[in-house]
């Protein structure tokens, strides 16, 4: 009897549910990873996004090696040819895999036709079970993120005396959304220089015959777990102490701001959530940090990453296809070429995305989603492109961030109402509106921002949806009081706007 263990891309932790079954002997033990390019295939890609994995996958294999594992490492076309020489030749009568964190690569997994017994063992990359997810969502009138958290906040004893909240509050928000005034030191980011098996990937990736999107290279991420330990203990010294206040402003040129820029380690096995939980919670209470940055921290590992991949598994399989304002309109070109628009919040924030594979939630959720949202585009056609375009991306990601958060096309079920917005958001926000070509105050007109009348069309358009979510009605107040004639005007410009991204795209 032999058993075997395949370690998935996005499961490089040591501690990971197959790997720290019972073996008695590691030497013993047959390991095996694998890059597939036809699963590099699925869309296009951040080409940062392919090095990213495949590095680490590569730093992950010598490092078991070096702990006395019998590792086998892979680059194939496929998962199963290699998988089936590998079980034949060791003999595997059992292959363990922890389970996948998305439902299509569990699909994959059942699919495999090996000559051995495949168990999927429980995953313990997240805090919550989905068993446990489901319990408490049963327990719920509806599935509120905030009821979520305080439950999560009370079950794993995270900033809390004994039942109560440190500070008196459970969510100290309103604090953290200071517009970008004034000059602000912000803190150089950590980044790491590329070593020789790192520069190999980014040969391979730049050479691959088939689509891919952004730049390879400068890569400065993070591909071993010391690294990211490295890109931890820097954000706790440097970054969290100020992370709160300004965490939804936008900056030109400012790429990184006081975020932790850890999401990519988490998501695949190099940090594991409680730890960087527990860490913000050590030097909140060491070095007396103001509660609002680091309860904004914790909020978003604890809250919304578990949140959201227990949604993930909540939902029914058809959860993807959800379009409750029946969008249709396909993707702008410019997504994948930010040199196509001329609106500037748009090609600041792509341009980052096309250098980076990285932009913080507020780009994402308030300029690159909304836009989509309010111009009709498909929800699965811009949930595809932040699923290919940046390095935190999987699945269970953004399924539930792109088509329940940013779209509202679930129609409610995780988020309590559309985030739309017109351009006089992003002008407190940012400061992408003053080297403009539009004129963010503007609603009609050949210099109207964009933003502007998509908003306001998207509301009329949606009117009789929308008087559903309470949370809207005093923006169809003001949607009311805005003159026939300019209504008019406002509808007609929208539409030529959209026929010229739709005869470009």
């Amino acid at each position: 009897m032999t058993t075997g263990v395949w370690v998935l891309g996005d499961q490089l932790w040591t501690e990971q549910a197959a790997l720290s079954s019972y073996f008695p002997e590691k030497k013993n033990t047959p390991v095996i990873l694998i890059e597939s390019l036809k699963y590099a295939q699925q869309r296009p890609y951040h080409r940062q996004k392919l090095v990213l994995i495949w590095s680490a996958m590569r730093h992950f294999a010598e490092e078991l090696r070096q702990n006395n594992w019998s590792v086998t490492y892979e680059i194939a076309n496929d998962f199963e040819a290699p998988l089936q020489a590998w079980v034949k030749k060791h003999k595997i009568t059992e292959l363990r895999v922890m389970n996948p964190n998305d439902r299509p690569f569990t699909q994959i997994v059942n699919n495999l036709k090996l000559n051995c017994q495949i168990t999927l063992v429980a995953n313990n990359h997240f805090l919550w079970s989905s068993s446990d997810f489901q319990k408490w969502a049963a327990s719920q009138k509806s599935l509120i993120m905030e009821n979520f958290y305080r439950s999560g906040r009370k079950r794993f004893q995270i900033l809390m005396e004994g039942n109560q909240p440190v500070g008196g509050k459970w969510n100290f928000d309103k604090q953290n959304r200071q517009p970008p005034k004034g000059k602000l030191n912000t803190p150089e980011a950590l980044w790491f220089e590329p070593d020789q098996t790192t520069l190999e990937v980014i040969n391979t990736v730049n050479s691959l015959d088939f689509p891919s999107y952004g730049d390879a290279e400068p890569f400065r991420w993070a591909v071993t777990r010391s690294q990211a330990l490295q890109a931890l203990d820097f954000f706790l010294k440097h970054r969290l102490p100020m992370f709160g206040p300004y965490q939804d402003a936008m900056v030109t040129g400012e790429e990184t701001m006081w975020h932790s820029m850890l999401s990519p380690y988490l998501n695949i096995g190099l940090l594991n959530p409680m730890e960087v939980i527990m860490a913000a919670q050590r030097a909140y209470h060491q070095n007396k940090l103001d509660l609002n940055s680091v309860e904004g921290f914790i909020r978003q590992v604890l809250g919304w990453r578990e949140y959201l991949h227990g949604v993930y598994h909540y939902m029914e399989a058809d959860y993807p296809e959800s379009n409750w304002f029946n969008h249709t309109r396909s993707l702008p070109a410019f997504y994948w070429n930010a040199q196509k628009t001329d609106m500037n919040c748009l090609r600041q924030v792509l341009e980052q995305v096309q250098r980076t594979g990285y932009a913080h939630h507020i780009q994402r959720l308030m300029v690159l989603s909304n836009f989509a949202l309010i111009s009709g585009i498909s929800p699965q056609a811009i949930e595809d492109w932040f699923h290919g375009a940046f390095i935190d991306a999987h699945d269970w990601v953004m399924q539930t961030n792109v088509i329940g958060m940013g779209q509202f096309a679930d129609g409610g079920i995780l988020a309590s109402k559309p985030y739309v917005a017109s351009a006089n958001y992003i002008n407190k926000m940012s400061d992408y509106c003053g080297k403009c070509v539009y004129q963010y105050q503007e609603r009609t007109g050949e210099k109207a921002c964009p933003f502007n009348l998509l908003y306001w069309n998207f509301l009329a358009r949606h009117r009789e949806q929308l008087k559903s979510q309470g949370r809207l009605n005093l923006m169809l107040h003001h949607l009311d009081r805005i003159s026939i004639e300019e209504a008019t005007k406002i509808n007609q410009d929208a539409a030529n706007w959209l026929n010229k991204i739709d005869a470009a795209t």
